[in-house]
């Protein structure tokens, strides 16, 4: 008798997060290639593909969709010699799907045998799934599943429950990208009820937990003249896409961000009991929104160490690989400091913007706009007055106030705005 192969949680992916399982692409009997895509987990941040460790027939799935799963935790197991399902003679599944008839126990009650497909298995169904059966009086057999397989998952419960029948909730199409919101379900009193997701959940958490429990927030406001960046940016643009690389304004800030630490050092340190630890290197975090599962902010490591075009690179390859879900939970870890430039969406200023613990302040980046200001001290100062148009955004930074004073918090913004006025060209 061949061993089995132990389907297993990757410790490198779950470790330090919160995990479920998201759907199998596979079903017990189905038979799967050596690193063939077999399972989606969902963590806090990100949702990552774990490939199957072996070659073999999927034998039994032990941990199903919504289940909270640990690190190098046992998922299921492979047959490397076992026969597929598909191969399996027609007389002996008859047979079997016969015995399996005449032993299942009579009835609609959660978890029995009665229903006509797979998801009728007790063993089969999450805990959440059973939960919510119990919660409303529902049956096994009176909810249609749209998961993988047809596996019934919460929102088909749910959705079966607002529509007052199981038997109502209509069969779509399971969905395979990893970035799609769920689908509301659609209530008789006009109230439309989305299921969190993992990654919005924990957000909500963190941003509680930041705002409301953890660091007293303060936020100052400059003003930056975005002139000299514009121009070095025209100048400069054509030759990075040549080379394959769009050069944003993000990449800018970053550099300037970098800039303003090093005169300001406690603006990348964290705040423990004992101690304010300040970071050597410079992780830089970018806020990015991503459709469908809201805000995740990838990791820019090693700024410090970058040029303008390094660092438009790093900046090009993260944000592409978030918004197609391939972002890994270490692509979203270890971050030292952050930056939100909200102002791609039209923001002109947000105030206070939460901080990511356990960091100590992030950055935000309003509107790009072309506003009429006054050049010039005045004649007190004996210099002429002048009023000219410039390309201006207000910028914030939002910190925690027990690591920095507000004089701290003014010099770090001073030199930001000072290293993006007079950008070298």
């Amino acid at each position: 008798m061949s061993e089995r192969i132990e389907i297993r949680a990757p410790a490198e992916q779950t470790e330090g997060t919160r995990a479920q399982i998201l759907r199998w692409l596979k079903q017990a009997g189905d038979r799967v290639s050596e690193n063939e895509p077999l399972i989606e987990i969902e963590t806090d941040k990100v949702t990552v593909e774990v490939p199957s460790p072996g070659s073999g027939v999927l034998r039994e799935i032990l941990r199903h969709e919504q289940d909270e799963i640990t690190p190098g935790e046992l998922l299921g197991w492979l047959d490397p010699q076992g026969k597929s399902a598909a191969a399996a003679p027609a007389t002996a599944a008859h047979s079997t799907h016969s015995a399996e008839g005449a032993s299942a126990p009579k009835g609609g009650a959660v978890g029995d045998g009665g229903a006509a497909d797979s998801t009728g298995s007790a063993g089969q169904l999450s805990p959440a799934v059973r939960r919510l059966l119990a919660e409303h009086g529902l049956t096994v057999a009176s909810v249609r599943g749209t998961g993988q397989g047809g596996r019934i998952t919460v929102e088909d419960v749910l959705r079966a429950a607002e529509a007052g029948t199981g038997g109502a909730a209509r069969q779509a199409p399971a969905d395979t990208n990893p970035l799609t919101p769920p689908q509301p379900a659609a209530s008789p009193d006009g109230v439309r009820r989305v299921p969190h997701s993992t990654v919005r959940r924990r957000t909500a958490e963190h941003m509680v937990q930041s705002l409301l429990h953890t660091a007293p927030h303060v936020t100052t406001v400059f003003e930056a003249d975005m002139s000299a960046v514009l121009e070095d940016r025209a100048r400069r643009r054509e030759e990075f896409a040549q080379r394959g690389v769009p050069l944003t304004l993000t990449a800018y800030f970053v550099q300037a961000a970098v800039s303003a630490i090093r005169v300001v050092p406690e603006a990348n340190s964290r705040w423990t009991d004992v101690a304010i630890e300040i970071h050597e290197a410079i992780h830089i975090g970018v806020g990015t929104a991503v459709e469908g599962s809201g805000l995740i902010v990838p990791v820019l490591r090693d700024a410090h160490t970058r040029d303008l075009f390094d660092t438009a690179r790093g900046l090009e390859d993260l944000v592409t690989r978030a918004r197609a879900g391939k972002l890994t939970p270490a692509d979203v870890r270890g971050g030292t400091f952050t930056i939100s430039n909200h102002g791609v969406s039209g923001s002109l200023l947000a105030a206070p913007i939460i901080i990511n613990q356990p960091q100590s302040a992030i950055l935000g980046i309003g509107k790009l706009e072309r506003r009429v200001v006054a050049l010039g001290e005045g004649a007190a100062a004996g210099d002429a007055e002048e009023i000219a148009v410039r390309p201006r955004c207000y910028v914030t930074l939002t910190l925690d106030h027990r690591v920095m004073d507000g004089h701290q918090a003014n010099r770090f913004m001073q030199s930001f705005v000072d290293t993006l006025r007079n950008w070298e060209l």
